[in-house]
């Protein structure tokens, strides 16, 4: 049990909005539950949502001491309270979760929560088969990440092996990662590759797409083939042949097939249509050419998602 004392500077404020302060990674609808059941107390009593705190009033929380820890991105999974996850696959040593545009991989600077990785391991301590309390070191990991607003597969790793083995795999290009793009214009030829150098402005978190080599820059190759053409966009699947921050998202901008929906890379003005570009890691195949350890089961193995949602707008 936790006391607090309103002091002036606190005084007015509801008693949920209180306790959702004091008590950060409390998950809101526990918050609401904790007070309807009295284990929140103002002034011995049983409190109400909707109380307006004095000055002198005193708070007792009888609510377990790692919800009052403050938030940060190894503890923020504890404020999910219902996961929010599409799984695609899962075994004993990795989870492939869809990720929707518009959600975080990993918490950014502003202190965000609700990210995959939140929602991930929420998912997995909920079903016991994380323990972060008898875990020296280990928490589930994402293997590779993709943009904000970018949707598509995401690799999660459940056991330190595995993380090992696909982290190892991934730097070797044993797993092809392909995506679906929906791009303005006709793409010539239809079929192709886009070769160049990407060099990272970190401040301005965009990226220069160079044809000669500078300092700085990373060689970077998409390969490309059209799927479809209709009504003025070019549906393409996208490989990425090395893996560069906003590759496919320059590499087609710099080409004059800039994504719908991209506000960054293009002048979409039917950006506001979608939840962000139209860009979905659409397809993963474990090509393992070296031993794969515990993970050899995988080997050859393709996993997808259904259609996007641009696919369907545009293109079904």
């Amino acid at each position: 049990m936790k006391e607090f004392t309103i002091n002036h500077n606190d005084a007015g404020q509801r008693l949920d909005r209180f306790v959702s302060k004091a008590a950060p990674l409390l998950p809101e609808a526990l918050l609401q539950k904790y007070i309807r059941i009295k284990r929140v107390k103002v002034n011995g009593k049983g409190g109400r949502r909707e109380q307006r705190l004095c000055a002198g009033d005193r708070v007792q929380m009888y609510i377990n001491d790692e919800f009052f820890e403050r938030p940060t991105e190894e503890n923020a999974w504890r404020k999910v309270n219902v996961p929010r996850l599409s799984v695609l696959y899962e075994d004993e040593n990795i989870l492939l979760a869809h990720k929707p545009a518009g959600v975080l991989c990993h918490a950014g600077d502003g202190g965000e929560w609700n990210t995959l990785i939140d929602n991930i391991k929420a998912y997995l301590f909920q079903k016991g088969e994380w323990e972060p309390d008898r875990e020296n070191s280990f928490a589930p990991a994402l293997c590779n990440r993709i943009d904000r607003n970018t949707q598509g597969i995401v690799i999660a790793a459940k056991t330190a092996e595995a993380l090992r083995i696909l982290d190892e795999k991934i730097k070797n290009r044993e797993i092809d990662k392909f995506y679906l793009a929906a791009v303005h214009g006709r793409m010539e030829p239809p079929d192709g590759e886009l070769s160049g150098y990407i060099f990272k402005d970190a401040v301005k978190n965009r990226v220069y797409v160079r044809q000669r080599p500078e300092p700085g820059a990373k060689r970077a190759v998409t390969r490309y083939r059209t799927l479809q053409y209709r009504d003025g966009l070019s549906l393409l699947e996208c490989e990425l042949l090395t893996g560069r921050t906003h590759q496919i998202r320059a590499q087609l901008a710099a080409a004059g097939r800039p994504l719908l929906g991209d506000g960054k890379y293009g002048t979409d003005k039917r950006s506001g249509e979608l939840p962000g570009q139209a860009l979905c890691s659409w397809k993963l195949r474990f090509s393992f050419r070296t031993d794969a350890g515990s993970l050899n089961y995988l080997k050859d193995q393709t996993f997808t998602v259904p259609n996007p949602s641009f696919v369907e707008k545009y293109f079904l």
